[in-house]
């Protein structure tokens, strides 16, 4: 670390399993200073004599203080009044997926950003992971011609991968779509703002979802989604109880596929004429890399380097594809993402 460069001082707003995450990895950096922030004064304590930071349950009297930057980890419904504030006090955001679970106010925040001269980007994480790095670097490249035809298969026991001390999903913002809980909000969205960041924004949804086995929730935990991006089809089947936690993600071309296993951390390429799949491999080590990778590029970000985290326009995009995945979904229509208003 260059100790000329002054520590940053990063707010965590919302100190539940991901907001404890978040916190953990700034830690990491060894470029931060950490304040926690959460109206559980339990929660709070907890996070307080663990990771030996300061706390607060007052956010507007946290965002007041010397802080540099604010991590927004609260439920969706409170991400862009939050970031708001933030922008308006001079603060750099970074923001939890997905960017809201509505367009209100969210005109309000892209031109309080362009305002302010502050830096934001959301918390889309996949846009970090070295194997997704340089599978879209090659998809980019043209060198299979143009993507035709997409396809993601996934799903994960959901109820049995939270870390053990954290909050029930069907005590959180999960159980309602309101605070951005359910399959599509939860899940889904980071597979549909990466495939975007690919093959560009979608620009039609047929959605099919339902609630089928994940316990003491009502919200959908099963989707079925087929995707228009221009002339490109892609089709999304994702549930949230199946017992393997396994995604693929393949690509299709006139000159070959791209094969993206998550679950083993490794891209292929399969050429027309090949016998098999060559596969490119980038693991690392445990999950929290992916977030501790996230926070060194957001410090970077605040301090004038190029960035590669999800913008806040790209992260807009993808809540229309929430909104309109859920709108299909309630209709039985095909929906157009241009077509969802606030």
């Amino acid at each position: 670390m260059n100790q000329s460069i002054p520590l940053k001082s990063i707010l965590i707003v919302g100190c539940g399993s991901i907001g404890e995450r978040h916190l953990r990895c700034f830690q990491k950096t060894g470029r931060a200073n950490v304040i926690a922030c959460d109206a559980d004064r339990a929660l709070l304590q907890r996070i307080g004599d663990t990771f030996r930071v300061d706390t607060s349950t007052d956010y507007v009297q946290a965002l007041g203080g010397a802080t540099d930057a604010v991590v927004i980890c609260a439920p969706a419904h409170l991400h862009v009044p939050m970031a708001l504030q933030a922008l308006r006090l001079g603060k750099d955001v970074l923001i939890e997926k997905p960017l809201s679970q509505s367009l209100l106010q969210v005109d309000e925040l892209l031109q309080a950003h362009a305002q302010s001269g502050r830096q934001a980007a959301v918390a889309y994480t996949l846009h970090v992971f070295p194997f997704l790095v340089q599978a879209r670097d090659f998809l980019r490249g043209g060198t299979l011609g143009p993507v035709r035809h997409v396809v993601l298969t996934s799903g994960q026991p959901f109820d049995r991968l939270r870390p053990a001390h954290a909050a029930h999903y069907s005590q959180t913002y999960y159980r309602d779509r309101a605070t951005g809980g359910g399959a599509i909000q939860d899940a889904l969205t980071h597979m549909a703002n990466w495939v975007e960041s690919v093959i560009g924004p979608t620009d039609s949804v047929l959605c099919d979802c339902a609630h089928q086995v994940l316990p003491e929730v009502t919200v959908e935990d099963t989707v079925n989604v087929s995707a228009r991006h221009g002339d490109i089809l892609v089709n999304y089947a994702l549930n949230q109880f199946q017992a393997p936690n396994e995604s693929t993600l393949q690509f299709n071309t006139s000159l070959g596929s791209v094969k993206i296993e998550f679950h083993r951390q490794r891209w292929g390429v399969f050429r027309q004429n090949d016998a098999d799949w060559t596969w490119h491999e980038a693991p690392v080590a445990d999950r929290d890399t992916h977030y501790l990778n996230q926070a060194n590029l957001f410090l970077d970000q605040i301090e004038g380097k190029p960035s590669s985290l999800c913008t806040l326009a790209a992260a807009v995009q993808t809540l229309r594809f929430n909104l309109a995945a859920l709108a299909s979904a309630e209709t039985g229509a095909r929906v157009h993402c241009s077509n969802i208003h606030a």
